[in-house]
């Protein structure tokens, strides 16, 4: 009995980026805001499981969270899921062509995935007439860049937690 409920957390906690991406896109929030920064949790997490692990998380689940996003914020339609699946896409080619995964070239192999996600983005609303906010979207994408560091080490956690109970 509890052999069957512990390998039923382990996949619970298998699945919780997942859960955690759906969560945060019908909330409505993908950015999590102070009073003097705000960090865009979606990039960092569909970076950083893309890169590590991407059989959790498909690309289509990554579409539609974008889509949710769409809906919930009011933004124009597709343009999350367009910044979401390039953000994607890039770190499919970082997993591909690294050798040797480490913190610090996961972080800078970072900086091109936001820095086209935000191009995207910032073209996207451009020419759909919406207003920009230029010195929101800077400080969002630095503090994102900064805070890469401290969700690294708690899903490394995550991923950590799950091989042991799996192999125990």
């Amino acid at each position: 009995m509890s052999s069957s409920f512990r390998d039923i957390w382990i996949k619970f906690l298998g699945f919780m980026p997942l859960f955690l991406l759906l969560f945060i896109s019908l909330n409505g929030n993908s950015v999590i805001g102070f009073k003097f920064f705000s960090v865009n949790i979606n990039y960092i997490l569909i970076y950083y499981w893309v890169l590590k692990r991407p059989q959790v998380l498909g690309y289509g689940f990554i579409f539609l969270a974008g889509i949710i996003t769409d809906v919930v914020v009011g933004s124009p339609f597709g343009v999350s899921a367009l910044t979401l699946l390039v953000v994607a896409s890039v770190a499919a080619y970082v997993r591909v062509v690294t050798v040797r995964a480490s913190l610090f070239y996961d972080w800078m192999s970072f900086i091109p995935a936001l820095l086209l996600a935000n191009f995207i983005y910032f073209i996207a609303l451009h020419f759909s007439d919406y207003s920009i906010h230029y010195l929101y979207f800077f400080n969002n994408s630095i503090f994102t860049f900064i805070c890469y560091p401290i969700l690294w080490a708690i899903f490394g956690l995550l991923i950590n937690f799950t091989k042991s109970n799996l192999h125990a």
